[in-house]
This record gives C-alpha cells, structure tokens and sequence, in this order.
C-alpha cells in the first residue's frame, strides 16, 4: 500500500458545507426590510432574526467543539446539518415574527456547527505549513455562498418572497450531509476530557487574546456588514439593488483569499492582520462620508479583503495556539466571533432605526483602526513554539 501526500486543501464536500452555512448567513441582510413589511414590524424588531441567529450560532459553538472532539468532525457535521435543513424550513414557514426569530435562532445553533468543525478538519489534517492557505480555500468557498446569498437573496426576495430564500439553504444542507459519507474522519489527538479541556482553554493566556480578538472583530466586521444593505434600502434602493451592491464583500473575498495563499510564504502575519484591518478601517470610513451605491460597493470589497486577511489570520492562530484542544479552542473562537457579530448588530439597531448611518459607520471605522493596531501588536509578543511549550 502506497502512502498518500499529506492534504493540503479542504475535501469538497467540506467546503460545500461552509459554502451552505455562509449562504443561510448572509442571506439574511437584504431580507429585513422585505421582512419587516411582510410581518408589520419595524426595521429595529426585524433586526431580531439576524442577531438572533448570530447570538445562536455563537454561543453553541462551545457545545460543538466538546462533541467534535469526542464523536468526530464529519458525524458532526453531517448531524448539524439535518438539523440546520428542519430548521430552515421552520423559518420559511413562520407566520410571526416571533417563531421566525426562534426558527432562526435555531437554524444558526444548527449551521453553528458546520465552519468551526470544517476548520478543525483542516487543522487536523493540513500540516501548519500549508495550513493558512487550506484556510484561505476554505473561507473562498464561503465567500462563494455569501457573494450568491447577499446578491441571489435581494432579487429572489423580491420576485418569491423572503420565505423562498430560507429554503434554499435548507435543501442544500440536506445534499452536504449526504455528500460528507465519503468523507474520512481524521486522527484526533487525545483530550482529557470535555471538561478538563474546555477550563484549560479558557485559562490559557493567549487563547482569551485570540477570544477577545475575535469578539471585537464579530462585533465590528460581521456585526455592522449586516447593516450595509439596509443602509442602502433607507436612501431608496431595493432589496435587489442594496443586495448586489453588498455581494461585492463575497466577490472580494474569493479574490483575496487567491492572493493570500501566494503571500503567506512572503509576508508575516502580522503584515497580513495590518492589511485586513486597514482595509475595514478605510471602508466604514468611506461609508461614514456618505451611503449610495458606490460607496456600499467600495465598502463592501473592503471589508472581504479585511476578511481574508485578517480574519484568516486570526482563524490560523486559533488552530495552532493549543493544538490537544483544538475543536474547543476553534468552536469558542466562532463562539466569540459571532457573540460579537449579534452584539454589533444589537448595538448598532437604533442608529440604524433613526438613519444615523454616518455617527454608525465612523464609530465602526474608528474601532476597526483600533482592532488593528491591537491584533498586530498581540501577535508580535505571541511566543516562538519552544517558548510556547512550556506555558
């Protein structure tokens, strides 16, 4: 029997799960307004199914890492997606805003499952080396489903209907569990027990850096990105139009996410977290001047460059800050992430309720600056791997 070369991408069926969970995530954003009329409600309450999902999506996340390292990543995943596919028809029937927020929210602690598992799968099976570009492939695959759910979402709401677009991902998480039978489960270190493992993730130095990174970030890339299209619905656009504008993030990102497989090798990562966190930075900004349709566009691609930069980064850093308790220290970094997100989305829903989009998008320009120069500096201080070892 002859030995196989060590992966160095994601399997497909892999990245065609992160590219339904991102799809059912971002597809939500041009769907509020059309949301919020259907169901007579105000563009504030309608925020409530975003935050929800995110709120879910994050605090599972824990939850997941624990049940990955002890059944495996592939049983998980194909579990959580059935889940998430009951779940997303739940919402597309929901005749109240009130059972569509808790369908939501369930749909996200479903799909919640899916990108941290995916990313563990790599990190279990791709050597360090080759390990940010296998990311970088993985988060293309994403940028794919959110390009598609952010531009198909607004027009497909407009012509059938918000309900339609929950279904959509639902369906498409049925064919991914199916397709991840052929998948292998990969070798897992051995742990030393769900409790055990998640106390000393959580009393590890530089995991809480990587956590609080990676809550800020939620709150400032993820969390006001939701706002981007209904920013633009309020100046008069359609959901169509603020939706295709937004897609510029998605297109972005599989573009970017090319290049930094090719610099990885030539620049340090703290050049790459100094690039994405500048590119948010100018973004909002620009947005902070004035919101139309080529601005969001500028935007938008800025922040998928910031994506593919700077969150690669840090997703990178949280696989190999304590390689024994990965899925854990992976699923509390999503967790953190996306507790961010819905906290971002919460705090920033009565600017957006009032049209107070330029106080909202300079605070978020000026706390993606601040991101940056503290994500730079915590990783130059992070520890060689000898020093790491005995800490």
């Amino acid at each position: 029997m002859t030995d196989q070369p060590p992966p160095t991408r994601p399997p497909g069926p892999v990245a065609a799960a992160s590219f339904a969970s991102s799809f059912d995530r971002f597809a939500v954003s041009p769907l509020l307004v059309l949301v919020a009329t259907d169901l007579g409600a105000t563009l504030a309450q309608a925020l409530a199914v975003a935050s929800a999902y995110f709120l879910a999506y994050g605090v599972s996340q824990p939850l997941w890492g624990v049940l990955s390292d002890r059944f495996g990543r592939v049983r998980l995943m194909r579990t959580a997606l059935v889940g998430a596919a009951l779940a997303g028809l739940l919402s597309a029937l929901a005749p109240t805003l009130g059972l569509l927020v808790a369908a939501r929210a369930l749909t996200g602690a479903a799909f919640g499952a899916v990108v941290p598992t995916s990313l563990t799968y790599v990190g279990d099976t791709v050597d360090e080396e080759h390990r940010q570009p296998a990311l970088s492939d993985l988060m293309a695959a994403m940028a794919v489903g959110t390009a598609l759910a952010t531009a198909v979402a607004g027009l497909l709401g407009d012509l059938a209907g918000w309900r339609t677009v929950f279904a959509l991902p639902a369906v498409f998480a049925l064919g991914c569990s199916a397709a991840l039978r052929s998948v292998p489960e990969p070798h897992r270190e051995p742990g030393g027990g769900a409790l055990r493992t998640m106390l000393e993730s959580v009393r590890h130095r530089w995991v809480l850096v990587v956590l609080l990174l990676a809550l800020a970030e939620g709150a400032i890339t993820l969390g006001v990105l939701t706002l981007l299209a209904p920013s633009l619905q309020a100046q008069g656009a359609s959901a169509g139009t603020a939706g295709l504008a937004t897609a510029a993030y998605g297109a972005s990102v599989v573009l970017t996410t090319r290049l930094v497989r090719v610099l990885t090798r030539r620049i340090p990562m703290t050049g790459l977290m100094a690039v994405g966190g500048s590119a948010v930075a100018i973004g909002y900004a620009v947005l902070a001047v004035r919101v139309s349709v080529p601005t969001v566009l500028v935007a938008a691609a800025l922040i998928g460059v910031s994506w593919a930069f700077l969150h690669t980064s840090l997703q990178t850093w949280a696989t190999v800050v304590l390689p024994h308790a990965r899925g854990t220290v992976v699923s509390l970094f999503a967790a953190s992430l996306f507790a961010g997100s819905s906290l971002g989305t919460w705090a920033a829903g009565p600017w957006s309720q009032h049209d107070r989009w330029a106080l909202l998008f300079g605070v978020a320009a000026a706390s993606a600056a601040l991101l940056t120069l503290v994500s730079v500096g915590a990783r130059r201080t992070y520890p060689a791997p000898a020093a790491r070892s005995a800490r």
